[in-house]
């Protein structure tokens, strides 16, 4: 007897009335294949199992998808989520589809012997490996790490460092790394606590087994301390932002480059004398602009993806700021509720800003200064230090965090925001990244320990290579990778 078929007085399983829809053009069903009868008990693996099926989309290998209903992943079974919503079984429920965003699990961590402030990637995909064109080797992947030690660290994909610069007393930097960039995949950008941004040449060995980063041009303009860096590969372009509300635009060409403020430079003031700093090995170089758009200490700094004549500002005056750097004016403020920490750009052309208040607010730079904000996302417990877009996603990002973790947000999830939370639109996390160096470390109440071991992210890229890559305060530049696309729930 076939079990399958329903016998006499048996109970069928209830069903459910689904309505499947999407944005994406690629991913649309044939005409008449949109509504279908579902089990209620069915979650996100098994619609993912039926919108691949042949007589549905048919996909030639499988596409793992995500669900929303009313803004929100669904995460239970359908039926549980009709009745925590007081909602009737007999109803159609309209499911958006979305190619689902792949667990980020723990691929690695390289250690470091200080704190790690800020991290780049050089891949085939990333800015610099695209940049580089046919001098990017395949298999040059690599990442950057700067420290609060002072040094640039070059890492491979087996955690061993292929370079590190020079200290302070041999003609690197005299005090902490804030910022580091590659440009190319020879060429290295970096800045912080001592006022200066350097350019580096990095040259590997033949068997890229080994590599040097010699000091190619210092850059002095800042009187404070140099938070933040964004490069532009194809025109040899930096910016930097500092804490003493300025943001300078360099250039790589020292040719092309203005001499340097001679009252800046090492041994003018006895400030500078008490640093013991080296005598200089690379060419001393000003700034082709210095912008004065902030009040307050300038936090980070963008070009705009789409025009290298344009950059955005972020400062802790809670002002993002749209920069046109062939005047040197101030094109466009946005003025937030909170100091801000951290810019990303999103490619839906918005700006993510993190904020000191422990969320990111997402703003449109091509609105009017009244319109402050798109949407809010909330759920980190401290400020947020470092945000970075994803590279195959356009609603997607990750953001780092002093609350010692990483979080990676989706923008198709939303909800209407709270009257506590200031209205608008709101959305929470997808998936919470710790730290693996505090796993174990922590008591009862949550806190590590073992003394001076601290958590808080400073520094995060997100690349298709690599995946995401961040460090902190726990002198580790730890790795996240997504895969088992199709885990069950």
């Amino acid at each position: 007897m076939d079990s399958s078929i329903p016998q006499p007085g048996a109970l069928e399983p209830q069903q459910i009335r689904v309505n499947f829809t999407t944005t994406s053009p690629d991913l649309q069903l044939p005409e008449g294949r949109t509504q279908l009868l579902v089990p209620a008990d069915i979650k996100r693996y098994g619609l993912s199992r039926v919108l691949n099926s042949e007589s549905m989309l048919n996909t030639p290998s499988p596409i793992p998808f995500d669900f929303l209903i009313n803004g929100a992943f669904l995460r239970t079974s359908l039926e549980d989520y009709l009745k925590a919503n007081g909602l009737s079984a007999e109803s159609t429920v309209t499911l958006q589809y979305v190619r689902s965003l792949i667990p980020p699990v723990y691929q690695a961590g390289f250690e470091h012997d200080d704190w790690v402030s800020d991290v780049d990637v050089l891949s085939e995909s990333s800015r610099a490996g695209v940049w580089s064109g046919d001098k990017f080797s395949t298999g040059q992947d690599r990442i950057l790490s700067a420290s609060y030690d002072g040094l640039l660290r070059i890492w491979n994909k087996s955690g061993n460092v292929i370079a590190t610069s020079p200290s302070g007393s041999q003609g690197g930097h005299s005090a902490t790394i804030k910022s580091a960039k590659f440009l190319s995949s020879s060429l290295v950008a970096s800045a912080g606590l001592n006022r200066t941004v350097r350019i580096w040449k990095y040259i590997e060995a033949d068997d890229h087994l080994s590599g040097t980063l010699k000091p190619s041009l210092e850059l002095y303009g800042h009187k404070a301390c140099v938070e933040s860096l964004d490069v532009h590969g194809p025109t040899g372009r930096i910016l930097s932002a500092s804490s003493d509300g300025s943001i300078g635009l360099w250039t790589t060409s020292k040719s092309s480059a203005p001499a340097a403020p001679a009252s800046l430079l090492p041994g003018a003031t006895s400030t500078s004398k008490k640093r013991k700093l080296a005598p200089s090995t690379a060419p001393q170089r000003g700034p082709l602009a210095l912008l004065q758009p902030h009040t307050s200490p300038a936090s980070a700094v963008l070009f705009s993806p789409t025009d290298s004549t344009i950059a955005y500002s972020a400062s802790q005056d809670h002002t993002i700021r749209t920069l046109d750097l062939t005047t040197s004016k101030t094109e466009n403020v946005i003025t937030t509720s909170h100091p801000l920490l951290s810019l990303a750009w999103l490619r839906r052309g918005l700006l993510a800003a993190g904020t000191s208040a422990r969320h990111i607010t997402l703003a449109d730079p091509r609105a009017d200064a009244s319109t402050t904000s798109v949407m809010t996302l909330r759920g980190h417990r401290n400020m947020v230090a470092a945000l970075s877009a994803s590279p195959d996603n356009e609603y997607s990002l990750v953001s780092g965090s002093h609350d010692g973790t990483c979080r990676i947000w989706d923008l198709r999830s939303a909800r209407a925001g709270t009257r506590a939370e200031g209205g608008g639109s709101v959305s929470e996390a997808v998936y919470v990244i710790e730290r693996e160096s505090q796993k174990g470390l922590k008591n009862g109440a949550g806190k590590s320990d073992v003394p001076g071991r601290g958590a808080k992210v400073f520094g995060v890229a997100w690349d298709k290579s690599w995946g995401i890559v961040s460090g902190g305060e726990d002198k580790m530049v730890q790795i996240n990778a997504g895969r088992d696309l199709l885990a069950a729930d």
